[in-house]
């Protein structure tokens, strides 16, 4: 075999190795595209909604306001149950599942739940109070975040974002983007967070 025949075999070959390369890490990429579009599906169709940590993680101190501008932290929750939603009147998906929200806070609302909406509305109260006159919203209170420096502090990275916390303030879980939180599923997920006992009624029983 003549040396330059030995080349162009050599080139051929080197040539054939890549090609089979770049079809696997085409392969790869297709497979794993195609698996993440199927896991999204499958979220929505079985009405799975948190990531829930191993453990409740403690969270740091915020500051947020009420409608009369009162300043307010996770402290004046403590002893109930919260689904803490990050949101602003700008966001669309944020708007829309405000009135599910509305209606999750009608359901379960009470002495041991609440549903804390903070509005990140640089506008503030004006925004927010007509966001809830256009669209119905009568159940939930309104809280203001307008710095951002709560929803900064809780790590929020997208609107919406949603946090499940225990009774001392603790972080069970949380989404984020939209979710219908009025369904069958997210009830029964919070009811049996809401009949579990409280931390000082488990030595009792």
């Amino acid at each position: 075999m003549t040396p330059v025949r030995l080349e162009k075999e050599t080139r051929l070959r080197a040539t054939v190795r890549i090609l089979g390369w770049i079809l696997f890490v085409i392969t790869g990429i297709a497979l794993l595209t195609l698996s993440l579009l199927s896991g999204n599906k499958k979220t929505e169709k079985t009405g799975v909604v948190f990531t829930i940590n191993s453990q409740p993680r403690v969270l740091p101190a915020i500051r947020f306001a009420d409608a009369k501008e009162r300043a307010m932290t996770l402290q004046d929750f403590r002893g109930k149950f919260v689904l803490l939603n990050v949101w602003a009147t700008w966001c669309v998906p944020c708007r829309k599942e405000m009135p599910a929200l509305d209606r999750l806070q009608a359901k379960l609302g009470g002495p041991g739940f609440e549903v804390v909406a903070i509005s990140i509305d640089r506008d503030g109260l004006p925004a927010v109070q007509e966001f809830y006159l256009q669209t119905g919203i009568k159940q939930l209170r309104v809280y203001l975040d307008k710095s951002g420096e709560a929803s900064a502090n809780l790590g929020v990275v997208g609107l919406p974002t949603t946090l499940l916390i225990d009774r001392a303030g603790h972080e069970l879980g949380r989404k984020i983007g939209p979710a219908e939180w009025d369904s069958p599923e997210v009830v029964t997920l919070i009811q049996g967070y809401l009949g579990a006992p409280a931390p000082d009624q488990r030595g009792q029983r």
